[in-house]
């Protein structure tokens, strides 16, 4: 594997980052994960703004351009064989020399990147050939800056740890009012008599670029009814369809609710049609 570290290219093994980096100590930084496909990255743009409103949020510098973010993108993907790839940005603080709890001033934050391997997309969505997901659900126990795509993921990965030992694909948080937030790696649709919901975005859900994508084709394209609205964890129980998206799984459909059947069990008719239009939609060109 060729990673990026702080302008050089270089193999995995022979890139060194100081322990004393905030990023490894506090978790102080910022990354985005941006799908690639035979060389096209999905939603590039909208993962850049995201990575910039990121970085405004906790006070770090943006260490490049646009244009070298772009580079950047291109760089990982060609020197690692292009194909399907998870390409993977990283910004912390930068090193200090010492630990203090205050930002400190003049330090130049530290780049990475790197790339892996990702499932292709399939040639086109059959709800037939679709196993669906089985996922469960869990009170929201994060923080309340959920909105800030930040590299401290340790509640995520709690939440996600927790399905995974229950032997489930992902994990459905709702808060203490019994809304849905998201999932623990992804956000979450809900589908009831042909219409799509998803909830409102605030400080307890991330923008997610693949959510974003999703629901702006859908509107383009008219067919299919979505809102941005509260949703609850009574109507995910009784909803016909059930989706996760993020940019490993794009829209994953939800067959099983803590351990019952979302509406007939089968991945559903809705989904397919949602997927074909996202799948036109995807890519900036």
């Amino acid at each position: 594997m060729i990673v990026l570290l702080n302008g050089s290219y270089l193999p995995a093994e022979q890139a060194r980052i100081s322990p004393l980096d905030r990023g490894f100590l506090f978790g102080d930084g910022i990354y985005e994960v941006i799908p690639s496909y035979g060389g096209r990255p999905v939603g590039l743009q909208l993962h850049l703004e995201r990575l910039k409103r990121g970085l405004a949020a906790i006070g770090i510098p943006n260490p490049l351009t646009d244009a070298e973010w772009r580079v950047a993108v291109r760089e990982l993907g060609e020197r690692n064989g292009g194909g399907d790839l998870g390409i993977y940005l990283h910004i912390s603080r930068g090193d200090e020399g010492r630990r203090l709890h205050r930002y400190p001033e003049g330090v130049t934050p530290t780049v990475f990147g790197m790339a892996f391997a990702i499932e292709p997309p399939p040639p086109a969505p059959d709800r037939h050939r679709q196993p669906g997901l089985r996922v469960t659900t869990a009170e929201d126990l994060r923080w309340q800056r959920c909105h800030i795509k930040s590299t401290s993921l340790l509640g995520n990965v709690m939440h996600y740890q927790a399905g995974h030992a229950a032997g489930m694909h992902e994990t459905i948080l709702y808060n203490s009012a019994g809304e849905l937030t998201e999932a623990s790696v992804s956000n979450v649709f809900v589908v009831r008599h042909g219409e799509v919901a998803t909830p409102l975005l605030d400080h307890q859900k991330l923008p997610g670029i693949t959510r974003h994508i999703c629901l702006e084709s859908l509107r383009a394209e008219g067919s299919i009814p979505v809102r941005e609205r509260v949703v609850t964890l009574a109507e995910a129980r009784e909803a016909d369809e059930i989706w996760i998206t993020n940019s490993a799984r794009q829209i994953a459909p939800v067959v099983e609710l803590d351990g019952r059947p979302v509406g007939s069990g089968q991945v559903g008719e809705v989904w397919e049609r949602a997927m074909r239009i996202y799948d036109a939609a995807k890519y900036e060109d």
